[in-house]
């Protein structure tokens, strides 16, 4: 399967939901082929998809597949999912996305460091660390991710959010 045809083809399949290609895997599987894609976006809080959110884009992407001879003749397997808390922030609105959470950095000269993101812009993100913050340049990192907190501070925007729903 070609890689960018299915680019071309489901990019504005998931636009027009909102959401964003963030990756897209081919890997065999004996006689089959795994199509694993990864969907991002803002989503209603600015924190990202929602579950009903990629629940409707894997129809998209599945009745698009099926309208299309992109896959070829080859039997696959879909696998549509939102990027998971352990992904890289590779670009600003991961980072952007991710406000409020802390987040480990490891900078391009090796130095690390823990902060929760308070502010972002498209070329750096200002993290609180120990109190005091520290603008940490994109072009500085090597690797970031989000750190997974069992007790972390209450953050009404994040906590929240959909106590409201039905």
């Amino acid at each position: 399967m070609n890689v960018a045809r299915l680019r071309a083809l489901l990019e504005p399949v998931l636009a027009d939901r909102g959401l964003e290609l963030d990756d897209l895997v081919v890997v065999g599987a004996g006689a089959r082929s795994v199509l694993r894609i990864t969907v991002d976006g803002d989503g209603p809080q600015g924190k990202g998809p929602l579950l009903d959110e990629v629940a409707d884009a894997t129809r998209a992407v599945s009745d698009a597949l099926d309208a299309s001879d992109a896959t070829g003749t080859q039997p696959y397997v879909l696998e549509v999912s939102s990027r998971g808390v352990g992904a890289p922030l590779a670009k600003p609105a991961h980072w952007r996305r991710n406000a409020g959470r802390l987040v480990a950095v490891t900078r391009t000269d090796g130095t690390k460091v823990t902060g929760r993101i308070a502010a972002t812009t498209d070329t750096e993100a200002t993290l609180t660390v120990e109190g005091s913050p520290q603008v940490v340049p994109y072009s500085e990192v090597k690797r970031a991710a989000v750190q997974v907190e069992l007790n972390r501070p209450h953050d009404p925007e994040l906590d929240d959010a959909f106590d409201n729903e039905e």
